[in-house]
């Protein structure tokens, strides 16, 4: 239960005065849902009012505040704007203009001959200064009101950075005192405010570089307490040991012998296995390391031990092909399944039965795999491929469906920097496939402008006539699915009147899966020489004779995802080609993005870079992580502030009493304010 001192910060943001159903939309719009939202929704800048007796030419471009009378109005025919022209104490005069708005409504705002107090952006017209909509017209008696600084908040239409600003003053009011949870030392040499003061000093001015390191401090060491937390409660389970006699794992038709990293993870895995202790291991892999047969030398460990195994991917294309190739491999020597949401009736049917009756020893599907009405005879084993991340408390839930907690195997084909790990998966332990299997060349990486896109379609052209096939990736249009849409679908209709109907699928993420299955089919069995693709292919698509791929817009993607695209290529042996189409117009980062590209292969370097040029807001945000994302830690903090926090938190476990001294109460308070209570079953004591 969260602690009743936090609950007046948990309340519906509709308990904050002035809050009703109009106004809770545009809030909702901004996910500020609860009043400990509005709190945490950081201001991005501020505007400085410069206070001014009289108008100055020399101010023009300042935002000026300032007493003025209305001395006359001018209004415009038709939809030019309305002015009315005020003076200063001195006499200069100023036009404060409108647009949009009718006569009355500025001759009521401006009154002749009443003086009002104004704020807004000085600007030079020619000869003549002007205020274009100011933000503040109030009576002089209000002016006290109007600060120096003021912030500036992430905005939705039907609310204003004031209104938020007045919000977030009454968040900030509802909010305790809290006991400290920062050890003493760490606190006394970075000079922070407490957590209160850190949270009204922010709000009143943004600039405030203390206040700010403090909050994303409390929000990573929350994270990282919590972290430590799951990983000390999963080390403290008795799981069960899962000691393979190797007898499955000499008889699979494997295609290579396996590298020395893949050799070296997998004794990882097998001592992890061999322990009654569960295993919790990040399995991090580049595209095309290797990463499927490490998992399946896994799941055969634990059939050896006579214990099922289970395989979570994160798309349905992705567990369809999973379950063709482990039943390819794996045939006559272990029994693989395939569930999803799509398998209904008789089908269904028979797998539930197989898992309740453990002759079913490999289970591969979606979510699907852990609903309700799934009951498995000896869960063992758990390998999650989470491309779209698989939160902490998401693997909580992974535990109800064994006798024991079984083992975890968390794999990801996005090679992530050292500091984002720690982040994401404190609690693990982890493995790295960095060296490739034999026969896989580098992919050569060509960047093309699209005013050579004819030249490029001539290029797709002769590959085809030449037996090979081709991905044609569509590029990202704004955040809008629908207009991604349409991108995919034009350039499909445009390869089809060069090359036929027949030789172009199209495949994105609005598709019905039958035909996304029916166009994936067609592509793979070679019937069809073009996929053109939403970035919905980035995940786990394997077409080994596809040798081309063409990436258009290629300077709107980030790095990694760039990289991702790249590795749908290069899966067979032999040379394969990736054209990355660019605009005409380049940022210095879309540059240097597309350079790096040009130049390696290594898909850790290329992340480590994609940090330092993007930020983490993509790699911890919404696109590929399932996880919170930070809300107060930008990547420069996150990169400066983690392993301070991650030590803090593990003093406060290993020397302060975990939760059960008086710092750990503190610190107890901390996870429930940050929401990193997460299967806090484990806040019994510690």
């Amino acid at each position: 239960m969260r602690p009743d001192l936090l609950n007046p910060l948990f309340a519906e943001v509709t308990a904050l005065k002035g809050v009703g159903p109009a106004l809770a939309k545009p809030l909702e719009r901004l996910k500020l849902s609860r009043v400990v939202d509005v709190a945490f929704h950081m201001p991005t800048g501020w505007v400085d009012r410069v206070p001014r007796d009289e108008l100055d030419a020399a101010d023009a471009g300042r935002v000026i505040a300032i007493t003025l009378t209305a001395i006359d109005y001018r209004s415009s025919q038709g939809r030019g704007p309305n002015r009315a022209r005020a003076v200063d104490a001195k006499g200069n005069t100023v036009s404060l203009v409108y647009f949009g708005g009718h006569s009355g409504w500025v001759k009521k705002l401006f009154p002749l001959g009443e003086p009002r107090f104004v704020s807004g952006k000085l600007e030079l017209y020619g000869e003549e200064l002007q205020i274009v909509h100011p933000d503040i017209v109030v009576p002089p008696a209000e002016a006290e009101t109007v600060g120096g600084r003021e912030a500036v908040y992430p905005q939705a239409e039907g609310i204003n950075s004031k209104r938020l600003a007045g919000f977030a003053a009454q968040a900030i009011e509802r909010a305790p005192d809290l006991p400290e949870w920062i050890e003493p030392s760490v606190l006394a040499q970075h000079g922070w405010p407490g957590w209160r003061a850190a949270l009204a000093a922010i709000h009143a001015d943004p600039a405030d570089a203390s206040a700010r390191a403090r909050l994303a401090y409390d929000e990573l060491f929350a994270n990282q307490l919590a972290l430590l937390l799951v990983r000390g409660e999963a080390r403290a389970r008795r799981g069960r040991a899962l000691a393979g006699d190797g007898r499955l794992r000499a008889r699979p038709n494997l295609p290579y012998a396996p590298t020395s990293a893949q050799a070296r993870t997998i004794a990882e895995i097998e001592g992890d296995l061999a322990q009654s202790r569960p295993m919790l291991r990040l399995l991090q892999g580049d595209v095309g390391s290797g990463k499927t047969l490490v998992a399946t030398m896994a799941l055969l460990i634990a059939a050896e031990a006579g214990a099922q195994g289970a395989l979570l991917a994160p798309t349905e294309i992705l567990a369809r092909q999973h379950h063709e190739n482990l039943s390819r491999m794996l045939a006559g020597i272990a029994s693989v399944a395939i569930l999803t949401g799509r398998d209904k009736g008789r089908v269904r049917e028979g797998v539930l039965m197989g898992l309740a009756d453990g002759s079913i020893d490999i289970l591969i599907g979606t979510h699907a795999i852990f609903q309700d009405t799934v009951t498995y005879r000896d869960l063992g084993l758990v390998v999650v491929d989470e491309q779209h991340r698989f939160g902490v408390a998401q693997r909580m839930l992974l535990q109800g469906k064994a006798q024991r907690p079984p083992h975890l195997l968390v794999m990801t084909a996005t090679p992530i920097p050292r500091t984002l790990t720690l982040a994401q998966y404190g609690e693990m332990d982890v493995s790295r496939l960095d060296e490739m299997p034999p026969g896989r060349e580098p992919i050569e990486t060509r960047v093309v402008s699209e005013d050579r896109l004819a030249e490029v379609v001539e290029a797709l052209g002769r590959h085809l006539e030449g037996g090979g096939q081709a991905y044609w990736v569509c590029p990202l249009v704004e955040e809008s699915e629908k207009s991604d849409l349409a991108a995919a679908e034009e350039r499909a209709e445009t390869l089809r009147r060069r090359f036929g109907d027949d030789a172009v699928a199209l495949v994105h993420g609005r598709m019905k899966p039958p035909e996304k299955d029916a166009e994936m089919a067609r592509f793979s069995s070679a019937r069809a020489g073009v996929l053109v693709a939403t970035t919905v292919i980035e995940v786990g698509v394997d077409v080994p004779n596809a040798t081309l791929i063409v990436i258009e817009h290629a300077d709107r993607f980030g790095l990694a995802q760039l990289h991702q695209l790249r590795g749908r290529v290069g899966r067979g042996g032999g040379k394969s080609v990736c054209l990355l189409l660019r605009g005409a117009t380049l940022s210095e980062t879309a540059r240097a993005r597309l350079a790096l590209m040009r130049e390696s292969n290594d898909g850790f370097r290329i992340a480590e870079e994609d940090l330092r040029l993007r930020g983490a807001g993509e790699l911890l945000g919404t696109r590929q992580s399932g996880e919170a994302a930070f809300r107060l830690a930008t990547p420069e903090l996150l990169s400066e502030l983690l392993p301070i926090a991650n030590a803090d938190a593990r003093l406060l476990v290993d020397r302060d009493g975990g939760l059960a001294g008086p710092r750990g109460a503190a610190a107890r308070l901390a996870l429930y304010l940050f929401e990193r209570d997460a299967g806090v079953a484990l806040l019994r004591s510690g």
